[in-house]
Order: structure tokens, then sequence, then C-alpha cells
């Protein structure tokens, strides 16, 4: 793609901010998506909750109990015979979790949401669900390490094929799309590069096929895309990272429409992928200043990627609200900001990589994002040790790549403490 020539232009809103003015034909023209509205921070703090708690709490109870009981027969016949909503039992739902999930679904835009243990038990659970022997699924080729691994090697188990296409090439994706292709998966945006998925370009892949669309949007959040308002069928969250958002839970969850949903739930009741209670209680705090930190984070990780664009000791940032990024159009035209995630290539060798990372003070280092802490990982070393040095050329990970997770430090400190290691490592 060639470079814009230029920034996309802004008119000022009323409540102080920005909106783009599209310069697409109407009938092309994406979806509005939410930038920061004030009903989006307050939906993060409210939605989903009833407003009279138990014992007046103000936030919500942790039901910490395994089991549910029923008053007397009646109780049970309502609810097995007549629908009545009751809880039964810790691995079919929770008070709590049923919170998690109404307040997620309303930040995503979705009809439904179900909760899980991991991002990975979402993934995994899922697609599971949409798939039966004899089906073929196609995914893009930067796709998560351990999402790929699960499709390439574990559902051929279940004689379900997976295709693995380059990511941006939408010619070679729509030719791999077979009678039995039943989705569509990819992320954006992606890991490491942050590569942007043109939603609205596959959805009309996917409505020509026929077949289901399915985005990893854990980079992005709510805050910056939601993929549901571009028609994406299903939604998917790591609610570790930005939304849970302080670096102590686990969790992870898919949204979409209530069919799909409850098609998933039925089989998440037999997976057993199960969050406790405790991690929805803290999620649900997170949830309540995500989006003060996501706005926090992606002003200074803007920053901090022109910063090392224009420093003497970097080859070059991987950022995509960076004109020099390959997809900054679509970037800019289909998010409300750029995420919290820089990814940059240093000059030198390994051993200028290890003093680089030895001499960082402030940024820790370690291999998960979206924390309030700043976390810088270098794939080479952390993510695919177990790989030759030409296996991980080949994927374009090279001795001197690293991911940033900006957090909510002050962004001149984060940049100084950069600065700092990158002229010890020269």
């Amino acid at each position: 793609m060639p470079k814009p020539s230029g920034k996309p232009k802004l008119a000022r809103r009323s409540s102080g901010g920005f909106a783009r003015i599209s310069t697409e034909p109407a009938e092309v023209r994406r979806p509005r998506v939410a930038r920061g509205h004030n009903s989006l921070s307050t939906r993060a703090v409210h939605a989903g909750e009833p407003r009279d708690k138990y014992a007046d709490s103000l936030t919500t109870p942790i039901i910490q109990t395994s089991t549910f009981t029923f008053k007397n027969s009646k109780a049970i016949e309502d609810y097995t015979k007549h629908g009545k909503e009751h809880f039964e039992y810790g691995r079919y739902g929770n008070p709590t979790a049923k919170i998690a999930e109404a307040r997620l679904a309303d930040l995503e835009g979705a009809e439904g949401c179900v909760v899980f243990s991991s991002g990975m038990s979402a993934i995994t659970t899922t697609i599971l669900a949409l798939v039966q022997s004899g089906d073929h699924i196609v995914i893009t080729d930067d796709s998560y390490k351990k999402t790929l691994e699960f499709c390439r090697s574990y559902l051929k188990q279940f004689a379900i094929e997976c295709t693995i296409v380059p990511f941006g090439r939408y010619d070679v994706l729509d030719k791999a799309i077979k009678k039995n292709t039943r989705f569509i998966f990819s992320e954006s945006p992606t890991n490491p590069y942050l590569n942007i998925f043109d939603l609205v370009k596959i959805r009309r892949i996917a409505k020509r096929h026929r077949v289901l669309t399915l985005i990893d949007s854990t980079f992005a959040t709510p805050f910056n895309q939601r993929p549901i308002e571009f028609g994406m069928d299903l939604v998917l969250q790591s609610c570790t990272k930005y939304l849970a958002g302080h670096n102590d839970i686990l969790a992870g969850a898919v949204l979409g429409r209530t069919g799909l949903i409850e098609k998933i739930r039925d089989l998440h009741k037999s997976m057993g992928g199960t969050i406790d209670p405790h991690c929805c209680y803290l999620l649900l705090r997170g949830l309540k200043t995500f989006p003060l930190r996501v706005q926090r984070q992606n002003e200074s990780a803007l920053k901090v990627a022109r910063f090392l664009e224009a420093h003497p000791q970097i080859k070059r940032v991987y950022y995509p609200w960076l004109e020099s990024h390959p997809h900054y159009e679509i970037a800019t035209t289909q998010m409300a900001g750029g995420g919290g995630v820089v990814t940059f290539d240093i000059k030198g060798t390994i051993t200028a990589a290890k003093r680089f990372l030895d001499t960082l003070r402030l940024c820790y280092i370690g291999p998960s994002l979206g924390g309030v802490e700043t976390l810088i990982t270098h794939p080479a070393l952390v993510s695919y040790y177990d790989y030759t040095r030409k296996q991980r050329y080949k994927l374009g990970l090279t001795d001197t790549l690293f991911r940033l997770a900006v957090g909510i430090e002050d962004v001149e400190d984060i940049i100084t403490d950069l600065d700092h290691a990158l002229k010890k490592a020269k």
C-alpha cells in the first residue's frame, strides 16, 4: 500500500473531541465507531448492574458459591419446565459473571456474551462450537501463535480442515473459501506488527460466500474498535489485557448475536472453562476505568511511536496511527485510536538487543499487555525461543524486534527510559 498523502480531516465536536470526516461515498462509508464519548465511560461504570444490590452494596457482590439451592419443588419445576431464571451450578452460570457478561456486551454493542477462564478458552470453545467433522475454516497467518497452533494441529483430530492465508491478501482469502467453509478468523490489530484487517472488505467477502466472521479485537478493545458495527458475527476478547487492565486476572469473552452466543454457551458448560466469581469482580472493577486507561494509552503510545521513529538507533517502528504504517488509512478510518502497543526494530545484533533490555529500569520485561505497567517483550527470546533463527526470520521476527505495551505512567518517563537504554545498546 502506498504511503498516505496526509492525515484524515478532522472536525471539532461540541464535546471538545474530534470526529473524522469521511471522504468515502455514502454507500461504502464505514459505520461510526465510539470515540470515548461520555456515554461509553458511563456505561463502563454502570452497564449490566442493577441499581439495588444485596445489602445496599455499591459494588457488585462476589457470589462465591459452586452450588445454588431451590426453595421447594415448585421452584425446580419453574426452572426446568417453564424456563424461569434460576442459577443451578457454578459451571452453568453465576450472578457476578452474568453482570460482567452484560456489561461487556453493552460496551461491544453485542446481543450477548459468554465469559471464560482465559482468552484461549474463549477462542477454542468458540471454534469447536461452530464446526463439525468435515468442515473447513480460513485463518490469517499472523494470528496469535497458540490460535494458529490449535487450528492447524488439534482440529485435524476432528477432521476439520484449516487454510492459513497471508494477512492482507484478500484475493487469496476469497479464493481459499470452499463450499464447506464455516468461518473466517483473524485478529485486528495483529501481534506483533499491528496489521489492521479491513472489516468492510472482509464483510463483503463473507457475505458473498455466506460464511461467518470471527475477529479477535483484544488489541483494540471496544473503545477503539467495535467489529460488530462493521458486520462481524463474533468478537473475541482476552479480558486479561485492557478490559481488566491490572495484570492480575485471566479472563476471556466471546460476543455476538444471541443465537450464536447461546450455541457457544451450551458447549462452554461441557468444556468447563469457567471463570470464577472473584475474577469477574476484578474484571468489573477494571472495566470501570478502562476507557480512561485506553485513552491515556492511545495518547502515550502515539508519542512513544513518534519518538522512536525519529531515534537514530531505530530501524523501523510499527504503529497503526503512524503514517508510515502500511494500514494507516484503514486504521484511522476504522479505529478511534492506535492502541497501546508499539513494535519496533533496533539497529545492531542480538547482543545489542540484550543490552537494551538489561538497561531498562522503568519498563518491565514481560510477555503480556494492556495493564497499567509498561511491559516490553522480545519475541525471539520469549515467545519464539523454540524456533530456529531461520524459522523466526521467515515470520519476520528478527533478533532486534521488540513489542512495547505502554502503561499509564507519565509518557516522558517511559521515553526517557527507552532513550537511555537505546544509547547504552549502541
